[in-house]
C-alpha cells in the first residue's frame, strides 16, 4: 500500500468520525429540547448522609441549610 493511499484513508476516517460526532451532538441537543432535564429535589437520604458526615467530622455541629452550587 502506498503512502498516499494510507494518508487518504486516515483523513477520510478522521473526517467521518467528526461528522458522526456532530450528528450525535445534534441528536442529543434535539432530544434535550424535546425532553428537558428535570430539576431533582434533594432526597431525604442525601440530607441524612450530609448531616451524619458533618456531625462525625465536626462534632457538635448541626446542618441548617443545604444548597447546590452550580
Amino acid at each position: 500500500m502506498e503512502f498516499m493511499g494510507l494518508l487518504s484513508i486516515c483523513i477520510a476516517a478522521f473526517i467521518s468520525v467528526f461528522i458522526l460526532l456532530t450528528v450525535l451532538a445534534l441528536a442529543m441537543r434535539v432530544t434535550l429540547m424535546i425532553f428537558p432535564e428535570r430539576m431533582a429535589d434533594t432526597d431525604a437520604a442525601v440530607i441524612a448522609a450530609i448531616t451524619s458526615v458533618a456531625g462525625r467530622v465536626y462534632p457538635g455541629t448541626s446542618v441548617t441549610r443545604i444548597e447546590e452550587e452550580r
